[in-house]
């Protein structure tokens, strides 16, 4: 008789994460997960690696995907670049990331999408792709853009952006779900009353961001893109929800379209963070009132929010210090996405479980990633390794974005991100990083092309 082949099999394993509670697609359970080639192998059981990582007090959750970032490389590298960017991302605890394309030039041709894989490869740390951003010239093509490997999708910017991006009328907004099939993601606030209400900005005043950029604003739009949504058969994704208003309203077309919550929105509140922030708590769409804020988490109760995103945009300390409105929109925050969230967790406004279905499961199900999203043999072995019981404080020097500043600095949490494994690589340990970077494209159902 012949030597049990699966015993031999069993011993060939490159990596074993020991003693970790697992957070399974069916529950979590105290187990061994093992990786060979990259992919998860088999889970528990007992058997020889050639590495093993004692997680005995740590939590084991899928890698973490951070659907919205904007590392702003090329054209604005001193804010931020894919490198600085992505290390950022796996300090955080993020496997992944989803690229925003208004950058200078914008990621709006085969060639800027080719470009920009260029740059990330060797210097990317984490897996990653790019959106491609619809425009007027480019409205008809989107369907064959959307099919380009390593891309998202398509993005929309409804409200004012880099270059051309702006698709602001509905019938280039028709024209563009028109083109292609995936999901098309979108920035809703509506132009037209931007320009309408900007003399509601206050000079010196950051306050008057939210009274400028209006409930109705996001509203308006939402409403726009659901009934092109519904008219087209298209689906969408509307980014950094801000009002319940919203949530209600798409709510009634979950057939076609999906969201994401940004923490910041979930964590932040007018009348507390514009008087101690200033200029620092500007972004779009803005930071809104506490009765907003506890209205997104009622939502998220009801189960509606299918994502969480960070919308991680750095600006330079020397120009969000400028007066407003002089001062640019946006915040960093792909590396304190998962601390964030998992202080939330912490004070049960969420389950673990949820997060995980928010972070990465999501993703997967609304984007069609393959190999990625969950724990499970024959899946990529990406790993968010945490410590839910850690009890720390932000600080400076634990922030690498190259814009140097957070506005959580100072802010105490539990839970806390120790280690980003990718593919079965020991990316991140305890704020440790690897001797290079690894990150690799995302591969997609859409786009797939297998050997």
């Amino acid at each position: 008789m012949a030597p049990a082949a699966q015993n031999t099999s069993l011993k060939a394993h490159d990596l074993a994460l020991k003693n970790g509670s697992v957070v399974l697609p069916d529950g979590t359970v105290e187990t061994t997960v093992y990786v060979r080639n990259g992919q998860i192998s088999a889970i528990g059981g007992t058997a020889d690696a050639a590495k093993v990582i004692d997680c005995t007090g740590l939590t084991i959750l899928p890698g973490v995907i951070d659907t919205q970032v904007h590392f702003r490389e090329p054209g604005a590298v001193e804010n931020e670049d894919l490198e600085t960017g992505s290390r950022s991302a796996v300090l955080g605890g993020v496997t992944g990331v989803f690229e925003m394309p208004n950058t200078k030039p914008t990621t709006s041709t085969p060639e800027a999408v080719a470009d920009k894989l260029a740059r990330a490869k060797d210097r990317m740390w984490c897996d990653h792709a790019f959106y491609v951003g619809a425009t007027s010239d480019n409205a008809d093509q989107c369907g064959e853009l959307e099919k380009l490997p390593g891309t998202a999708g398509i993005k929309v910017f409804m409200g004012s952006s880099t270059g051309n991006l702006l698709v602001s009328e509905d019938d280039m907004l028709e024209r563009v779900l028109r083109s292609g099939q995936r999901r098309v993601a979108i920035h809703a606030e509506d132009e037209a009353r931007l320009i309408e209400r900007m003399g509601e900005r206050v000079e010196g005043d950051p306050a008057s961001h939210p009274v400028w950029r209006d409930d109705e604003t996001a509203l308006r739009a939402t409403t726009r893109v659901l009934r092109l949504a519904r008219k087209t058969g298209r689906r969408v994704h509307i980014l950094h929800i801000t009002t319940p208003a919203e949530l209600e309203l798409i709510a009634q077309h979950r057939d076609v379209a999906s969201c994401e919550l940004t923490p910041q929105h979930l964590t932040l509140a007018a009348e507390e963070a514009y008087p101690r922030l200033g200029t620092f708590a500007q972004m779009n769409p803005p930071i809104r009132s506490a009765a907003h804020r506890d209205g997104l988490w009622h939502w998220v109760t009801q189960g509606l929010p299918d994502l969480i995103g960070s919308d991680h945009a750095p600006h330079s300390l020397t120009n969000k210090n400028k007066p407003y409105p002089a001062s640019p929109s946006g915040m960093p925050g792909v590396q304190t996405l998962l601390p964030l969230m998992l202080n939330h967790v912490a004070h049960h406004r969420l389950t673990l479980r949820r997060l995980v279905d928010l972070t990465s499961a999501g993703p997967q199900r609304l984007f069609g990633l393959v190999r990625k999203g969950r724990i499970a043999v024959g899946y990529d072995a990406d790993f968010t390794i945490v410590d839910l019981k850690a009890r720390w404080t932000i600080e400076q020097d634990w922030l690498a974005s190259r814009c140097g500043w957070s506005p959580f600095v100072g802010e105490t949490l539990t839970g806390k991100p120790i280690g980003t494994i990718i593919r079965g690589q020991q990316v991140m340990w305890e704020a440790t990083l690897a001797d290079k970077a690894t990150g690799q494209p995302f591969r997609f159902d859409a786009t797939d092309r297998p050997a």
